[in-house]
């Protein structure tokens, strides 16, 4: 293959994807993690505990989280970009000199205006997978004067021409400019151009010219920019924290108050015992420095720990999906991955999943599944007694060892198909010579035997397959025949006319002349198209014809009806002159030429039919069920065809025929579109048109502003399929209400012929109207867009190469690991992020709030309950063990009931697990867990004395006192939390109390206070209070009272309202997996023709400009490469 030469040297092919570097790194990541409220919040309280007059505690209870949190976020930030970096940038450097590598394929790396080729007239054969998920072939020409140069390095170094063109754009489909060359202008069109993405195949060598490189290239300028993806929790928290200051901030002022009308009353004549701080002159000035001494001592409400235990759990669970091997294809040897740690919990909540097609759905794979020959099925395949059987892998397969030209790699099942053949069936040899010849393949053999077919689709290249290996093998062409190896004889056919298929006449035709001189049309096509040109004799064939038509339509199949017609020598050789005369004419060369086709392809005798198996990728019909229980909607976004498009809903349950109804918007205007999607609207829900629509009012009201729209519920199930070009009308801003409303209705949405970019302009629509969490998935370079745009995006590393993988958040190698992916990680971190908010809210609140009601107690003084190393320890060493340990280990049902139950992940897609209503229970429970943690302990205290007579009513006893009670309630508390309970919980909970007491009777020993005498203050208290049983009744009694009403509340909870996770528990020893039994149905819905989506390349051939000179078939006519066994027949 070759190289590209420039004429001037571009400044760079590269593409930027990470956001820092050596120097940026710092400051950038600083100003991004303060940017996070509670950082930011941090630092302000770093700032007030500088100042002596405000600072109640140490400087290091707030220094060291915060550089702790820095870090950790820093270091990860930079691991992330790092990668990034790695896997993501490609620099793609052209250069003059590289050496010519003759390739089968190669992926082109910018926009290029093609020069010239290997290939005669400089043509060059492309596949555009990445670009628009077609597989059909494409060709694209170059000028004639550049064509000249060859692969001549000299001329390619001499030449010196100017282009101008229109500037970068995301348009594909078209390109506009000139070449300025030797004082003549010629025109650029989109056919000179091999755009990035694209795959070329075929082809020997091709030099061009860089037009856009880099992110000028169409392919890059419809990819989207990459946006900082955040969860809905994320966003939630920011709006808690805001709440959480703002209560802060009362209890403070609250505080405050107090401690003026305390200073006022008492503090001014008490001042002996307690002096005032210098420069503090009046009680007013004394209440505003005590706001922000409460700021200081409260600001555990908001626990800085809390980002980093998210940022830990959310790794943990990255890592679970990374380390799962029923998520592992060793078929290429792929595990999945999250190329993200920040996104686990969303996938819990998924609403819309938005999907390509092709490569994700599919394999790209077409397999000749069955047929209809003179009213005969064949292709299933029956036991003894006459029952239809699965096929499966141990299913004996058709030997075709008697055929050495046969493709090894080709299935079938029915042996009766082949002893037809064997048997010298008229109607089956018929049936596959007109598959042999009716098309326009082209062959290529390298080594003699080795045939390779490219074809213009792959529809078209399974079916000359299918006839190579019944026998009848398609061996090569020149411009004016085709040369079939018949049962072992080389035949050699004189091609008359090819009749060319384009979008309007759905069928193509070819005119031979055999061996034997007889004339033949061969036609294959849509029946919707044949049956109307078949001959009135037909009818009884055609009506057993169309019985297993719908019974392959049925199975998802793509068919297509084949049939043929003896000529007349005299009528064709008038009708060979017209069709030269159409052909050549100036004016109407269209409608002429469609006119003249329609002349002679009447009266056709029916043959037969197709149908062949789009081969979708494993266990996606069931994943697509699964995903559908779970109240997923599934969207498919294709550059496909309509036909092809409807077929694969079809055939992997996304669209069914007991569908109340399935809308086609297909509207060529503005107005045509907007009636379509109003009908549709009508016939689904007929009063969302009256002024009393509630979502009527909402859009009247807000008609500037548009909000979110709730969802609005069908009268029945039904499908939506939308062209491109009809989409390109939906997505203007008076359409795109409508537009959403309509599709969000139907349970399934299949969007045909689109563009990259209105891929993703289709699920921003969704983002912008919704309140859902939408998915996008793809494997090819066109997917990038909507992965890129949606709240997650997911790559499939497929056949269309790694650009949607390296653009995703998550990858895998197979569509069906979708559900796992869901339903299992994404549901399980969804769950235990929730647990986790909702614990630590509650535990920090329990903590917190006793200083609060201490302040009543002790003059609004400042006075922290608990000891300073306690208040230090408390986030860090004692309650962060056993919250990691539920937040990562948790899970309600394993992984299998998971999967069949889909109806477990509905509560996460309504947000029902953590919201502000769920937050504000937490703040009350957390509001009276910390009543009963000061006033038990404080009623315990008040005028005790010890069994030796003396008293232990003291400060130091009743701190830990209280701080004892509360670590053990919230130990409990986390157990109540608990669902699954491993040796690693046991060992956090246990552990942390084992040493919270292990510290205590440490720090309070009389060696310590010897030490740091200053630091150690509670010398002796540990020992002295915890050996009094009225000190341990009283904690027992402050657990009962904080845990019973939980208890009773969650029994009462599950007995009276359980949620499905509930009722899944209760029913364990019940439950028995059921087996999905697969129903042969038939379908009245057939419209599997699958040709190109372009005209075909019928004059192509026909010209012979593809036809290479060199070709053995050209020169002689014949080949055979066996000559003593087969023989050979002349014209």
């Amino acid at each position: 293959w070759s190289v590209c030469m420039y004429l001037h040297p571009p400044a760079s092919n590269s593409i930027k994807t990470s956001k820092y570097n050596f120097f940026t790194f710092l400051p950038l990541n600083l100003f991004e993690q303060f940017q996070r409220i509670a950082n930011a919040y941090f630092l302000f309280l770093l700032i007030l505990q500088l100042i002596p007059q405000i600072s109640s505690l140490p400087w290091f209870t707030t220094v060291v989280p915060l550089v702790l949190v820095l870090a950790v976020s820093g270091v990860k930030d930079a691991i992330d970009d790092f990668v990034r970096f790695v896997s993501l940038s490609c620099t793609l450097d052209f250069t003059l000199h590289s050496s010519l590598m003759p390739s089968v394929s190669v992926c082109v790396q910018a926009d290029l205006l093609l020069l010239s080729s290997s290939e005669p007239h400089s043509l060059v054969y492309i596949e555009t997978a990445e670009l628009d998920g077609e597989t059909n072939l494409k060709v694209k020409q170059a000028l004639t004067v550049t064509a000249e140069l060859g692969e001549d390095l000299q001329k390619l170094t001499d030449f010196n021409g100017e282009v101008k063109c229109e500037a970068p754009n995301n348009k594909l489909d078209n390109f506009t400019g000139t070449l300025a060359l030797r004082g003549e202008k010629y025109a650029l069109d989109n056919e000179k151009m091999l755009l990035r993405g694209c795959t070329i195949r075929n082809t020997e060598w091709c030099f061009g010219l860089v037009i856009y490189a880099g992110p000028d290239t169409k392919l890059m300028q419809n990819s989207g920019r990459t946006t900082f993806k955040r969860t809905s929790i994320d966003r939630l928290m920011n709006v808690l924290v805001l709440m959480i200051f703002a209560f802060l901030a009362l209890m403070c002022l609250i505080l405050a108050i107090g401690n003026g009308i305390w200073e006022s009353d008492k503090g001014y004549n008490f001042q002996v015992y307690l002096p005032w701080a210098e420069d503090v002159t009046s009680a007013p000035l004394s209440a505003f420095l005590m706001f922000w001494s409460y700021v200081i001592i409260l600001n555990t409400v908001v626990p800085i720990s809390l980002y980093v235990s998210v940022e830990i759990i959310r790794l943990g669970n990255s890592f679970y999906i990374d380390w799962d091997r029923k998520m592992y294809y060793p078929l290429n040897d792929t595990p999945a991955q999250a190329r993200t740690t920040t996104l686990n919990e969303e996938l819990g909540q998924i609403k819309y999943i938005f999907s390509d097609k092709t490569g994700t759905l599919t394999q790209n794979i077409m397999c000749f599944n069955k047929c209809s020959i003179n009213g005969k099925s064949y292709g299933d395949v029956y036991d003894q007694s006459g029952q239809r059987i699965e096929i499966n892998e141990n299913t004996e397969k058709v030997d075709f060892s008697y055929n050495q030209l046969a493709d090894p790699k080709f299935a079938f099942y029915d042996h009766s198909l082949v002893e037809a053949v064997k048997l010298n069936d008229v109607p089956t040899h018929r049936f596959f010579r007109l598959l042999s010849l009716c098309h326009t393949v082209m062959p290529e053999e390298k080594k003699e035997g080795n045939l390779v077919y490219q074809a213009q689709s792959p529809d078209e290249g399974a079916l000359v397959t299918a006839a190579r290996n019944f026998g009848f093998v398609f061996r090569a062409r020149t411009p004016e025949t085709i040369t079939v190896v018949e049962m072992g004889e080389t035949k050699i056919y004189k091609l008359l006319a090819i009749l060319d298929f384009n979008n309007v006449r759905k069928r193509m035709s070819v005119i031979v002349r055999s061996p034997e001189g007889d004339l033949t049309l061969y036609c294959k096509g849509a029946d919707t198209i044949l049956y109307e040109l078949l001959h009135s004799s037909c009818e009884s064939l055609k009506e057993e014809t169309t019985e297993h038509l719908n019974e392959f339509a049925g199975e998802g199949l793509r068919t297509l009806v084949v049939a043929y017609k003896n000529l007349d020598e005299e009528y064709f050789q008038d009708w060979i002159k017209r069709h030269h005369e159409a052909s050549t004419a100036l004016e109407g060369r269209e409608d002429k030429l469609s006119e003249i086709y329609e002349e002679i392809e009447k009266d056709l005798m029916l043959l037969g039919a197709t149908a062949i198996e789009d081969k979708l990728q494993d266990g996606v019909p069931q994943t697509i069920e699964t995903l559908a229980k779970a109240s997923i909607k599934i969207w498919v976004l294709t550059g496909d065809k309509q036909e092809t498009a409807m077929n694969i809903g079809y055939s992997c349950n996304l669209l069914y025929d007991d569908m109340a109804d399935v809308f086609v918007i297909e509207g060529s205007t503005s107005e045509d579109v907007l009636n379509e999607l109003r009908n549709a609207r009508k016939k689904m829900k007929p009063d969302s048109f009256l002024d009393s629509d509630e979502i009527n009012i909402q859009i009247e009201k807000s008609s500037k502003n548009p909000k979110l729209l709730p969802d609005e519920q069908a009268n029945g199930v039904y499908g939506l399929v939308i062209n491109g070009h009809s989409l390109a009308y939906a997505l203007e801003g008076n359409l795109e209400l409508e537009l959403v409303r309509t599709a969000c209705m139907c349970k399934v949405v299949i969007c045909c012929r689109v563009t990259p970019l209105q891929k993703a302009q289709v699920v921003e629509l969704v983002k912008k109207y919704k309140k859902a969490v939408t998915l996008a998935i793809g494997d090819g370079a066109n997917d990038v867009s909507m992965i890129k745009t949606a709240h997650i995006g997911v790559g499939i590393s497929g056949q269309e190469g790694m650009q949607a993988v390296l653009s995703s958040d998550f990858s895998f190698a197979q569509f069906r690991y979708l559900q796992r992916l869901l339903l299992v990680h994404g549901r399980w971190s969804y769950i235990r992020m929730c647990k986790f908010l909702k614990y630590f809210f509650y535990k920090n609140f329990a903590f917190t709030l006793v200083h609060f009601w201490y302040g009543f107690f002790s003059g609004f003084s400042a006075q922290t309950v608990y000891d300073q190393w306690f208040i230090t320890l408390y986030n860090l060493a004692y309650t962060s063990l056993p919250v990691l340990g539920m937040s990562l280990f948790d899970q309600d049902v394993d992984d299998r009931w998971s999967l069949l139950f889909p109806q477990l992940y509905v509560p996460g897609q309504e947000n029902l697990y953590f919201n502000k209503t769920v937050f504000i229970k937490c703040m009350l429970q957390g509001i009276y867990s910390s009543l009963i943690l000061f006033f038990i302990p404080y009623g315990a205290m008040y005028n005790t004395m010890r069994s030796d007579g003396k008293a232990i009513a003291d400060y130091q006893s009743f701190a830990l006192m209280a701080q004892t009670c509360l670590l053990i309630v919230v130990s409990v508390q986390i157990g109540l939390d608990t669902s699954y309970w491993t040796v690693v919980n046991q060992f956090f909970i246990w552990g942390s109390l084992s040493v919270y007491f292990a510290i205590t009777f440490t720090m309070y020993s009389d060696g310590m206070y010897l030490i740091l005498p200053a630091s150690f203050p509670f010398v002796g208290t540990a020992r002295n209070t915890l050996s009094q049983p009225n000190v341990w009744l009283a904690i027992f009694l402050s657990i009962a009272l904080c845990v019973l009403p939980v208890v009773g509340f969650r029994f009462l909870k599950a007995l009276l309202r359980p949620t499905a996770s509930d009722k899944v528990r209760r029913n364990f020893s019940n439950a028995r997996p059921h087996r999905c039994k697969r129903l042969r149905r038939t379908s009245t819905r057939r419209s599997g023709y699958a040709f190109s989506h372009q005209h075909g390349f019928g004059a192509l051939i026909m010209s012979g400009r593809n036809m290479r000179p060199k070709s053995p078939f050209a020169t002689t006519g014949t080949f055979s490469p066996n000559s003593d066994k087969y023989k050979h027949k002349g014209l």
